[in-house]
Order: structure tokens, then C-alpha cells, then sequence
């Protein structure tokens, strides 16, 4: 006697099952080129894409079509190093989108005339371990809303 099969429906396998969303591509994509010999890891952050080299934040990549005053590559640094940075990256200032006139991060605006060389040249300097560039980042904080849970047990 032959064994009953299960009814099973078939579902053609055209892609609509198995859809997946594309990847955004990787702004200013030679940035991470030139920093592959330290072996960087990359997270999302902020909607853009953040480069790690061990446990130090050196760079954000942005290239967003809308709000395309920011884009470039932001550097991790703190305030007492703008003044050096800028003598090697003139066109180097403050993110705007940050709110404030001046932060800790700067931005390599991608629409500077120097653009592709001051981003090259600033992962020169992230390979040669300048202390300039990078930031440990701090413990999260934990959320507000964790904290009412915790409280209302």
C-alpha cells in the first residue's frame, strides 16, 4: 500500500518568498579600503556607518540624500585636538546636524574640493595610531524606561 502524501501547496520560487531588502551601499567606500590593514569592524550608527579599530570609534561614514550637509567622514577626536586637526584638514568643522556650534566629532565635508585626499589622510593617521583620532566609547546608559520597570516591581 503506498504511503498517503501530505497536501502540501506549492509555492513557486520566484524571489517573492524569499525577498530580501538590499543592503545600503557603503558610503565613501575607499575609506574602509585604506583602513583594512588594522582590520576594522564597522557597525550602523545613526543611519550611517561607524568604523572600530579594536575597542576605539575612529570614523563615521555619511552619505544621506536628504540633510547632505553632514556627509563626508566624521572623525572621533575632543576638543583640545581641533586646533592640529585643522592644520592638516582645513576644511575640517563641526557637525552640524549635532546641534551644536562646536562637538567632540568633526566632519571631512564630502563636497570639499580636498575631500578624497583629507579622508585618505586621515586614515594615514588612524594606521599610524595618532591619539587624535578615536574614542572609547562609554558605557550605555541604561534606559529610563528600565529604570521605571525596575522601580514598579
Amino acid at each position: 500500500m503506498p504511503k498517503p502524501r501530505r497536501n502540501t501547496a506549492s509555492v513557486p520560487l520566484d524571489g517573492a518568498l524569499f525577498a530580501v531588502k538590499p543592503r545600503k551601499p557603503i558610503p565613501h567606500e575607499f575609506v574602509l579600503d585604506a583602513m583594512a590593514p588594522l582590520s576594522p569592524t564597522t557597525r550602523p550608527m545613526f543611519g550611517c556607518l561607524a568604523i572600530y579599530v579594536r575597542d576605539k570609534i575612529v570614523l563615521i561614514l555619511r552619505d544621506k540624500r536628504d540633510q547632505t550637509a553632514d556627509n563626508g567622514v566624521w572623525l572621533a577626536t575632543t576638543e583640545e585636538h581641533h586646533r592640529s586637526l585643522r592644520q592638516e584638514f582645513p576644511n575640517m568643522r563641526s557637525i552640524k546636524v549635532l546641534g551644536k556650534k562646536v562637538t567632540g566629532w568633526q566632519v571631512l565635508p564630502a563636497d570639499a574640493e580636498d575631500f578624497e585626499e583629507a579622508a585618505q589622510r586621515a586614515c594615514e593617521l588612524v594606521l599610524a595610531g595618532d591619539p587624535r583620532i578615536g574614542k572609547v566609547p562609554g558605557a550605555r546608559r541604561p534606559s529610563r524606561s528600565g529604570t521605571k520597570k525596575a522601580i514598579l516591581k
